[in-house]
């Protein structure tokens, strides 16, 4: 079976419409109609149930698209092998952050990188955790920067360094001269935090339960940057990792006592797949270099 129609499988079931597909592809509907209909005579088995307004996959193109979507990853990786260059002077490496970690670590850590490996170019993601793991999975990217996340037979998991969360103040914040703040002082002030979405925001709120804390949330922001320019220019307090604003100018780290248990950040790659040289030497400044970014 030729990678196209493979390929052509994949879209209609992404895209659940055969003229969207269609489109996608850049090939016409009766042509995309057409091919899938051969596939599905050659194989005995209807892939689609076309009886609804919405193109539905069926249980046996559920199970048939699981093997192409994996064929297609491992036939990409044996490209990527081929063209690989061990000497590092030119190739690609895929990374993909959570965005805590774009907030701190992408900066420092690709520009490192970039110093050493002039000739590599370097794809950064931004995605939520779940996304990293599925991305890691599928070989849509080389690796991953994350937190714990549940096993995986697919992942390897590999520690890196430890994270800390602090209470974190303007400048010119009443609190800024403290060199640390109780906990239960948080409920006298008003909050600015991380949206829900943020795995931050679940460990901030498992702290703030676990001190039977229920501060004021004035503010909530759905992005690292918008939060930190937000308490910048406020009185808010809010709560993030310590290198977030050891770096970020005009915000004071103040450590919180109890202090919130610290979070292992982790390095992401699938099991038994192959990498590239650019990916080993991008893996090997991570696992030795990280920690000194993260304080």
């Amino acid at each position: 079976m030729e990678l196209r129609s493979l390929r052509y499988l994949i879209a209609v079931a992404e895209h659940g419409n055969f003229t969207r597909a269609a489109e996608a592809l850049h090939l016409s509907q009766p042509a995309l109609s057409q091919q899938i209909l051969q596939m599905e005579e050659r194989l005995g088995a209807a892939l689609f149930d076309r009886s609804g307004r919405k193109v539905v996959v069926t249980d046996a193109g559920q199970v048939y698209i699981a093997h192409a979507r994996r064929a297609l990853a491992e036939l990409e990786s044996g490209r990527r092998a081929i063209h690989d260059v061990h000497d590092l002077s030119r190739g690609l490496v895929r990374l993909a952050m959570t965005p805590t970690f774009t907030a701190y670590l992408a900066g420092p850590l690709v520009a490192a990188f970039r110093d050493r490996h002039p000739g590599i170019t370097v794809k950064v993601h931004e995605m939520s955790m779940d996304t990293i793991a599925a991305a890691v999975e599928a070989d849509e990217v080389d690796l991953g920067i994350a937190f714990e996340l549940a096993r995986s037979a697919d992942i390897d998991c590999l520690p890196v360094f430890s994270e800390q969360l602090s209470a974190v103040v303007a400048d010119n914040h009443p609190w800024a001269g403290r060199p640390q703040v109780e906990a239960a002082a948080l409920a006298e002030v008003e909050l600015g935090l991380l949206s829900a979405d943020f795995v931050t925001r679940v460990h901030v709120d498992r702290y703030l339960q676990a001190q039977r804390l229920a501060p004021t949330v004035a503010v909530e922001a759905n992005t690292i940057s918008a939060l930190v320019e937000i308490v910048r220019h406020s009185r808010l307090v809010t709560i993030l990792p310590e290198a977030i604003a050891a770096r970020a100018p005009g915000l004071r780290n103040l450590a919180l006592v109890p202090a919130p248990a610290p979070r292992t950040v982790r390095l992401l790659r699938r099991k038994d797949a192959y990498q590239s040289a650019a990916a080993r030497a991008l893996m090997e400044m991570i696992m030795r270099d990280a920690a000194q970014w993260s304080m």
